[in-house]
């Protein structure tokens, strides 16, 4: 019993009410979200309820922190859309699967450490976008198909449909003034799923889109070829989503870090959210990550611990498997509104407040990253590109940064004290601080307060000391740190250097004297 406890974190004291409520709650926040996600991708809704149990169960299990709610997310919904227009269903199953081998290996290599290199003005570029996204979604819902064509609502239909969506809207905003105790977007969907039921109004229904009605997720392998070009086209969008799921899910699990004062196991969530990806490909479910409004409803409602996220996961298998008929009346003009509200709260506000505070380049990345995650859907490339950006440019600020103080000494040798990490962006300015021609026989390059941080940087040396060299003159470095004496060392066969130590500071120089 004792492993079992420790499995589920009852080791310690768990309010079971607390937990119990929290997972009846989120169960109910995740099933209008999961639903809007499917319908989004031309999914049938019963793919992302799915997903919402299997994705719940297995990393409310074994994931890395307690408190974290996992379901079929926006973020990695939003990366197959081009996948299931152009191959269909079946080779979303597999890309999920794909991505979910790639996410269980970044777990077991600790590569989750990662996640630190992503900027903040990133960050505020990808939420902004992954916002617009989910908001221009929503216009779809007011869109109907006559005679084979997608034509706009029109005339009473288009009025009931905005009527309800504000409906669902203003509720969500005015009832937390009321009370806390229940989500408001549950309390707008069952107060619009009302008046439309007792009024007999006539809009439209998650019936028509697709049945929920289900039983137990059925184990099915995608049918589709297993050869070289279907691996060329379901790895990347495996690649995609499994970087996007776990961009999103480790920043979210920072998120409760900091909430709870506690800290999680960034590489044992990676591995649950690749167990449960390849567990969604094969039992007919939209994969997931990581869902920050749900894991924000649990936390607010009290849960420490995995008990709220088995019962939310339980919870909405119940209502597959028998609460179908019911879902299936849900007005889409509820789960729209409720979308729309999650599109507002998914957009960093903050970022407009900081703009006059952020530096030129942050704002470039900020804005770059939103355009692509908006124009590309790409949620994945816009990170990667921002990244790259802002290693650029903080690459170029410290190449910037090196400097040389120059001083003779009472015997006639010549001091270079550099100043700045010598890398790949600061080689041509350190070359350029040394005057070879006119420098005495004996010149020592002071590195106390630099450092060689890679391959450019022990070339510049080199190309350094051959060029005193050439010109019958002697080349010392000086206190150099133990990793830069390490590269040089390991770059023995590459460059003539040789490294010795005398009891006062470490010498590099090209002869032992």
């Amino acid at each position: 019993m004792k492993q079992v406890f420790n499995l589920f974190d009852f080791s310690q004291k768990v309010n079971y009410k607390t937990e119990i409520l929290a997972g009846l709650t989120v169960a109910m926040t995740m099933i209008p979200e999961s639903l809007s996600f499917a319908i989004l991708a031309d999914f049938p809704p019963l793919v992302g309820l799915y997903a919402a149990f299997i994705m719940g169960l297995i990393t409310a299990i074994f994931g890395g922190r307690p408190g974290l709610v996992s379901g079929g997310a926006g973020a990695t919904v939003v990366v197959l859309i081009a996948l299931m227009n152009s191959h269909g269903l079946e080779y979303v199953f597999a890309a999920v699967a794909m991505a979910g081998i790639i996410q269980i290996g970044v777990g077991v290599f600790r590569l989750g450490k990662f996640i630190r290199l992503v900027p903040q003005p990133v960050m505020f570029g990808f939420v902004n976008g992954l916002a617009v996204i989910i908001f221009s979604a929503q216009l779809e819902q007011f869109k109907v198909m006559v005679n084979g064509q997608v034509e706009w609502l029109t005339g009473s239909p288009l009025l009931i449909m905005v009527a309800l969506v504000a409906l669902t809207i203003a509720i969500i905003l005015i009832f937390p003034k009321i009370t806390k105790a229940v989500p408001p977007s549950l309390v707008a969907i069952i107060v619009v799923f009302a008046i439309v039921y007792f009024f007999g109004i006539d809009t439209k229904q998650v019936k028509d889109i697709a049945s929920v009605s289900g039983s137990l997720p059925p184990f099915h392998i995608p049918e589709i070829p297993f050869t070289l070009e279907t691996l060329k086209i379901i790895f990347p969008y495996g690649l995609i989503m499994a970087a996007v799921g776990l961009t999103e899910g480790l920043l979210t699990l920072n998120l409760v870090d900091e909430i709870t004062g506690t800290r999680g196991r960034s590489n044992k969530e990676c591995v649950a959210q690749g167990t449960a990806n390849i567990a969604n490909g094969f039992f007919y479910g939209m994969g997931g990550c990581p869902m920050l409004a749900q894991t924000l409803v649990n936390l607010s409602s009290g849960s420490r611990a995995r008990l709220s996220g088995i019962i939310a996961a339980i919870t909405i298998l119940v209502i597959i498997l028998v609460g179908a008929p019911v879902i299936e009346l849900l007005p889409m003009a509820a789960l729209t509104g409720v979308m729309i509200m999650v599109a507002f709260g998914t957009f960093e506000w903050a970022s407009f407040k900081t703009l006059n505070k952020m530096p030129k380049h942050d704002i470039f990345v900020m804005v770059v990253v939103t355009l692509i995650t908006i124009l590309l859907h790409n949620l994945a490339l816009a990170v990667l590109i921002g990244v790259i950006i802002s290693a650029l440019v903080f690459a170029w600020d410290n190449a910037k940064r090196i400097r040389a103080r120059k001083r003779i000494d009472e015997n006639g040798i010549k001091h270079y004290e550099i100043y700045g990490p010598l890398f790949f962006g600061s080689t041509t300015a350190f070359n350029e601080k040394f005057d070879v021609l006119n420098d005495p026989e004996e010149v020592i390059v002071d590195f106390s307060e630099s450092r060689i941080a890679d391959m450019s940087g022990i070339e510049a040396v080199n190309k350094l000391t051959n060029r005193y060299a050439k010109q019958g003159k002697k080349l010392h470095l000086r206190h150099l740190s133990q990793d830069c004496r390490r590269l040089l060392n390991n770059a023995d066969a590459i460059i003539e250097v040789n490294i010795i130590e005398d009891p006062t500071y470490h010498v590099v120089t090209d002869k032992v004297k």
